[in-house]
């Protein structure tokens, strides 16, 4: 017995002294062999997020409705189906520039101040990412992060705005159009009024040409339309077109942003 106990004292001195607090302290087996309770992190709680709606001022005149089309250009090409309806028909709307869309636009943005009565450029951002200042995902597309984020993205688009010789913008419309509330008291307390919608005329430019334009089409008197001018390969900017013209065929009066009172909910024109 005297050697067994000798040859285990051995054994523990032994141990190399990497692996010494692998060795577990003088616990009743039974209990040592149990791993400890480990209570789960919280999980971060999703920003509770708002897709304000934005109208305009009414003619209230029977068959002439007053109607403001808003574009978003936020990367990629100018579709030239709408930008020539637009210029040809001679109908007025408000555009909303990254400054990732202006580098690669020039000839397009070259168009729009050569027709300053028509079009009024404001600030989709500087990145095309959404304005809300927490964490999160908006459609696949990773949100500001933080209060800090939320100011670059709008500060960066602005100033690439004002370098390409456009006017300092009054109104920003950020990515996916959805925000959290403190980003847009953060947003309003730079001076600007946030750009809402009432009817949204093609889906992200995702839908067909014929659904985009019935639901452009069904645009009544007040209303303020977000479509894009982004995507020229996409069957949506046609149905843009298209609807364009008949309702300027219909009498429609058609508005920029800047030239009309509005009324948008959740404290963005207020």
């Amino acid at each position: 017995m005297n050697r067994i106990l000798l040859a285990s004292a051995f054994l523990l001195v032994s141990i190399p002294a990497a692996f010494a607090d692998g060795i577990p302290s003088a616990v009743p087996a039974a209990v040592s062999s149990v791993p400890a309770a480990v209570s789960p992190a919280p999980k971060a709680s999703a920003p509770k997020l708002v897709e304000p709606h934005l109208h305009i001022a009414r003619s209230n005149i029977a068959g002439h409705a007053r109607i403001a089309l808003t574009f978003d250009a936020c990367m990629g090409q100018a579709d030239e189906r709408i930008l020539s309806t637009l210029v040809g028909e001679r109908i007025p709307a408000t555009i909303f520039v990254t400054a990732r869309w202006l580098k690669r636009n020039p000839a397009a943005l070259a168009v729009f101040l050569q027709n300053s009565d028509l079009f009024e450029l404001e600030n989709h951002g500087e990145n095309h990412i959404p304005a809300v200042d927490t964490p999160t995902l908006i459609y696949g597309i990773a949100s500001a992060g933080s209060p800090q984020a939320v100011r670059q993205e709008v500060e960066g688009g602005a100033a690439a705005m004002v370098a390409a010789g456009i006017p300092a913008p009054h109104w920003f419309r950020g990515s996916t159009a959805k925000y959290d509330h403190s980003a847009i008291g953060e947003i309003r307390a730079m001076g600007y009024r946030i750009a809402g919608y009432s009817v949204n005329g093609d889906g992200g430019s995702l839908l067909g040409a014929v659904i985009t334009e019935k639901r452009i089409a069904s645009a009544k008197d007040g209303d303020v339309v977000i479509s894009h001018i982004n995507q020229p390969t996409h069957a949506a900017g046609e149905g843009v077109a298209k609807a364009l013209v008949d309702l300027k065929a219909k009498g429609t009066e058609f508005v920029r942003l800047e030239d009309v009172e509005d009324m948008g909910d959740d404290k963005t024109t207020e």
